[in-house]
């Protein structure tokens, strides 16, 4: 064994390895696809050179129309023995089902127009084998190759046949003068291998109704094959007979009728597999009879639906005959003896179609908090049900057979928004005793920018540097940080205050400065404010009711040197400036301005937030350059166009 385990390890070490697989041969319908390798050795490599597999699985729509008649109307622009014909193909050929054999529409002319069919073509119409190379190769119905695996004839795949169930009968015509037509059967949705035989005068004709309640009528006048409703239909009309095949499953209920056309009776053989879809489902035991001292408890069976997965009324699996209601189990139940101290045996009143007792639950409470994990409760309850449908609560232990729903979960449990600063900026001189400033930004739990940060635990945005470098110039009347582009430089971007269930302090926005150049002030009106939860409505309170430090109402604000006069400054006009540049807003800063589009269409996309230089005072779009000493703001992204993409 050892040396057979070597010689297959030296056959296949002649081999490179398996190279990547092609495109498939189809986009629809089952394709095939091949890998290639290259033997090493001099000498002839044992085993094969080319592997295939099956791709493309999945069905083509029905307007694709047949991939074998593709391949024969591509040869229509082609003369044949210098005459121009339109080909139909030729199927189900015993003798060579993979070469291209077609037929001449309205001449008995059938010519090979080639020797191998397309990779992927079938063999035969009513079989899942494909042709690969020009060779049949047999493929189960898990569109594998050299499976074995077939549908039963419910059109599951490797099934039992369980899932539905065979249909036969024979309709004779009955004549009146006043009657036109008769209906013959009606076949349900889903149903497969239908097969019709007309003996006799009489005409067959369909109507059929999707499952949108859409109706049509198909008069069956010639012999073909067609599409009703999406079902392929195949007709054969002869003078004393007619053939109706529909292979399925159906995609609408198909009532198939007769018209009466002559004196003589006909007759109609039909039979069909239909699906199963309602089926009996045994329940549960009931509850016991008694509480102690002994007492017993059934099961029922109720009908379910397997396209709906709910329950539905009885009469839907009495429509079966294979379908039997299973009886009823009996078992003992609370054995133990009542105890002595009370003494009584409660004795519960049991109907076998009596609806059980459930457990109802209201709504769930708000959250106890927003974030950092808070609870929420409800209340569960045991109600009842009579025959008319009036609900009422009972006592616990009826429902006790299954297990009480929680009264209390936990809520928000991701964390709570919080305060991320980021890297200083470069000290505003190059010499001395200058200021820094840094970002703060409000952060939560997905990394967002947002609010609801505590604004006591916010972090500075400025302090104090100093460069160990002496400086040798004399000392500017006005303060650096006055000056652009440090003006106010790397603000961080505003926290907005939001109204909340506590009283506080709700700035509005700052006036335009008072003058247009020079020192000037601006003025804004400061609220104690409060949300009113029960309406969701806000409302003023005096200033007192409000709790910690008032935010100012008033600040210096400077507008640039004014037109021919000199930037100097009073003594009084510097400490104002000076003493209050930590409440002035930049002329410059970076704004966002929305998103851009979504870089998917669907299956899931994002959008990048815009960025752009603005001027504070007139809002407009300014040279990105003058806010070059601000600190960009982070980039933002959110998810967009989240529907799944249509199938192609």
């Amino acid at each position: 064994s050892s040396r057979t385990a070597r010689s297959e390890e030296d056959r296949d070490s002649l081999w490179d390895a398996w190279g990547p697989w092609s495109e498939c041969s189809r986009t629809c319908g089952g394709g095939a696809s091949y890998s290639l390798r290259r033997c090493l050795s001099s000498k002839n490599c044992e085993g094969r050179n080319i592997r295939y597999r099956t791709c493309s699985n999945v069905d083509c729509p029905p307007e694709a129309g047949d991939f074998r008649a593709q391949q024969c109307s591509a040869h229509n622009d082609v003369k044949y023995q210098g005459q121009f014909y339109e080909w139909l193909p030729v199927s189900n050929d015993p003798d060579n089902p993979c070469s291209l054999k077609c037929q001449a529409r309205g001449a008995a002319l059938v010519v090979e127009l080639a020797p191998k069919v397309l990779d992927g073509t079938r063999c035969y119409t009513e079989s899942l084998d494909m042709c690969i190379s020009g060779l049949c190769q047999i493929v189960g119905c898990d569109r594998q190759l050299g499976s074995t695996v077939k549908e039963d004839n419910c059109g599951v795949c490797n099934g039992d046949g369980s899932t539905c169930r065979l249909v036969r009968g024979q309709y004779k015509s009955q004549l009146s003068a006043n009657k036109l037509d008769d209906t013959v059967v009606a076949i349900p949705y889903g149903s497969r291998q239908v097969r019709l035989m007309l003996k006799g005068p009489d005409h067959l004709y369909l109507e059929t109704k999707t499952l949108q309640g859409v109706k049509n009528e198909n008069s069956l006048s010639s012999t073909g094959s067609f599409l009703v409703d999406n079902s392929s239909v195949d007709f054969q009309k002869f003078p004393d007979k007619e053939i109706l095949r529909i292979s399925g499953p159906l995609t609408a209920d198909f009532t198939i009728k007769i018209r009466y056309a002559g004196a003589a009776d006909s007759s109609v053989q039909f039979i069909f597999y239909q699906p199963i879809v309602h089926r009996w489902r045994e329940t549960d035991f009931f509850p016991c009879s008694a509480s102690c001292g002994g007492g017993y408890q059934l099961t029922s069976a109720e009908c379910f639906d397997l396209r709906s997965n709910r329950v539905v009324a009885d009469q839907y699996c009495h429509y079966y005959p294979e379908n039997i209601k299973p009886k009823p189990k009996l078992q003992e139940c609370n054995l133990d003896p009542c105890p002595a101290s009370d003494g009584y045996k409660q004795i519960m009143p049991y109907d076998l179609y009596h609806p059980l007792p459930r457990w109802e639950s209201t709504p769930w409470t708000a959250c106890s908090s927003s974030c950092g994990g808070g609870i929420q409760s409800r209340s569960v309850s045991c109600v009842e049900e009579d025959i008319q449908g009036h609900i009422s609560p009972v006592e616990e232990w009826k429902c006790m057979y299954t297990p009480k729903m929680p009264v209390v979960q936990p809520c928000n449990i991701f964390d709570c928004p919080k305060w991320l600063a980021q890297e200083w900026s470069p000290c505003t001189v190059t010499c001395g005793q200058g200021l820094r400033y840094r970002v703060v930004l409000c952060i939560d739990h997905r990394g967002m920018h947002t609010g609801g940060c505590s604004p006591k635990t916010k972090p500075h945005i400025k302090e104090e540097c100093i460069i160990p470098t002496p400086c040798y110039k004399p000392k500017e009347k006005l303060p650096v940080e006055a000056k652009l582009p440090w003006y106010k430089q790397a603000q961080e971007l505003e926290e907005g205050a939001v109204v909340s269930e506590e009283p506080s302090f709700i700035p509005e926005a700052w006036s335009t400065c008072s003058v247009t150049c020079g020192v000037g002030s601006q003025v804004r009106l400061v609220k104690c404010q409060v949300l009113l939860s029960f309406s969701q409505s806000v409302a003023d309170l005096p200033i007192d009711e409000c709790e910690g430090p008032k935010p100012v109402s008033q600040r210096a604000c400077y507008s640039g040197p004014c037109s021919g006069e000199a930037t100097e400054y009073t003594p009084e006009e510097t400490e104002l400036l000076y003493g209050s540049l930590q409440e002035f807003d930049e002329l410059y800063d970076w704004e966002y301005e929305g998103f851009t589009e979504c870089s998917e269409s669907c299956g899931g996309g994002v959008q990048e937030a815009v960025v752009t230089c603005l001027n504070k005072q007139t809002r407009e779009t300014a040279d990105e350059t003058l806010c070059v000493t601000s600190r960009r703001p982070p980039q933002l992204l959110k998810a967009c166009s989240l529907d799944p993409c249509p199938p192609r």
